[in-house]
């Protein structure tokens, strides 16, 4: 790639800042390209033709996720808490390590890069290629209107381009097969070990195995551990917690914190699986959010209102809410105040307005009714093999012993689960629920997903049982 069409120099921006870190700490900040349009264009065919080589090849690992068609967040979080409710309701204890690497796309060694582009059968021209993209770069800071000396690029893949989350998820894909017993998960540098069993020292002597092999390959891959990131979490609810836990450590002799708290892939997770901080977050978060469009509202138009809390407000509601919904309604009640006040926002309607009355005005279903469609759609991708294999694969179609009218629908098996917390998992609501909904669909055989998503705007809707 010749010297126009790269980015020709890089500026300085927060990322990790935003997150907690020092904003004074220059170690809080990783340059970000600026990079041109044509050059984004010419990336973006250059990337789709690299994804379908790598998906037509299967070349991904099954527990890679990040930044492929059909996965995301939500897919790899209910992956992860279908293991975690199952393992509870078997009454095994479950541990987990959440990984964070050190400016992992920063680190990414173009040899190494070119090597694993070249085992999966890229030709020498493509190689060639990728070297040249790779070639050249420089980056500089610019701070308060000063601007250093141009610094050559020489690791990293650049930040902001296109092609650099695919490649980075090359990288790191084979880093799966050194988890040993232990479950892995990998979402571009956020990665999650866990494991289960009825004895927690094996529990966590397993865990400690796997990170050890897990640390030797980011080791190979050049990728730094930052161990002050790292945390470890015990899932437990009803078995007894020992008064100390054994430390998992790192290869350096470390020992990393275990918290009751982590947030992983955008979802605030708590030991007991109750989603109490996630929804504390996002009420806050959306709180916020509405004082101001309220603070502010005599400048906006009715459509413009409407608008903003489209934009703003529902993607906050609807992001992970089919993995949040497990959580008591009480918790949940807590987001409806906050999207009724988004609501009046938009209506002007006063406060004693009742909140069937609000949905009516706008034309919008309750938060409980966007869940449950949004989750009937999961669990219908699953079944037509559109959600990534690990979740298809937690949905099993029933074969009727006899032909009924009754038995032609189509229906999936319901695992055991012990526990109503058992009840949960992905794998035991999903096909509750779609068995339940079958009742009134009667599908025989599969529709089209639209066809599907029109049936469920019929069939969910709400019923006031208010006096």
């Amino acid at each position: 790639m010749e010297g126009q069409e790269i980015l020709p120099w890089q500026e300085s921006r927060q990322t990790e800042g935003d997150k907690g870190g020092d904003t004074l700490d220059p170690n809080c900040y990783r340059p970000i390209s600026i990079l041109p349009c044509l050059s984004k264009v010419f990336e973006s065919q250059v990337n789709k033709q690299v994804t379908d080589h790598l998906e037509s090849h299967r070349t991904f690992s099954a527990v890679q996720s990040g930044f492929r068609a059909g996965h995301g967040c939500t897919s790899a979080t209910l992956k992860v808490l279908n293991y975690i409710i199952t393992a509870i309701d078997k009454r095994q204890y479950c541990a987990a390590v959440f990984i964070d690497l050190a400016k992992a796309f920063d680190s990414v060694n173009h040899r190494i890069l070119i090597g694993r582009l070249s085992s999966l059968g890229f030709s020498d021209d493509c190689l060639a290629w990728f070297t040249n993209y790779f070639a050249d770069r420089v980056q500089c800071v610019k701070s308060e209107g000063m601007l250093s000396g141009p610094l050559a690029v020489s690791m990293g893949v650049p930040q902001g381009s296109i092609l650099g989350p695919t490649l980075f998820s090359v990288y790191i894909n084979d880093v799966s097969h050194a988890a040993g017993d232990s479950l892995i998960h990998l979402y571009a540098d956020d990665t999650i070990l866990y494991t289960s069993g009825p004895s927690l020292d094996t529990v966590l002597s397993n865990l400690q195995t796997s990170f050890n092999a897990i640390q030797h390959s980011f080791r190979g891959l050049q990728l730094l551990l930052n161990a002050s990131k790292t945390k470890c979490m015990l899932f437990n609810r009803s078995l007894p917690a020992p008064a100390r836990l054994t430390s998992i450590t790192t290869l350096d002799g470390s020992d990393l914190e275990y918290v009751d708290i982590y947030k992983y892939l955008g979802v605030w997770l708590d030991s007991k699986l109750s989603f109490q901080t996630h929804i504390k977050h996002l009420q806050s978060k959306i709180k916020s959010r509405v004082g101001f469009l309220f603070r502010n509202k005599a400048s906006f138009t009715h459509a413009a209102k409407l608008t903003l809390v489209k934009l703003t407000i529902l993607p906050i509601l609807d992001f992970g809410d089919v993995i949040y919904k497990i959580a008591s309604n009480t918790l949940l009640s807590k987001l409806d105040a906050v999207y009724h006040s988004a609501i009046r926002f938009v209506t002007k309607a006063p406060y004693t307005t009742h909140h069937c009355d609000l949905y009516a005005l706008v034309g919008w279903p309750s938060l409980h009714i966007r869940r449950q469609t949004h989750w009937l759609q999961v669990i219908y991708k699953s079944m037509l093999g559109k959600a990534p294999p690990y979740l298809s694969s937690l949905v099993t179609m029933a074969t009727p012993i006899r032909s009924t009218r009754s038995s032609r629908c189509i229906s999936l098996i319901i695992p055991k689960a012990n526990t109503s917390f058992g009840r949960l998992s992905f794998q035991f609501s999903a096909a509750c629920d779609w068995n339940e909904l079958q009742k009134s669909l009667k599908l025989e055989t599969f529709i089209s997903l639209t066809n599907f998503k029109h049936l469920l705007s019929e069939q969910l809707t709400d019923r006031c049982s208010c006096a």
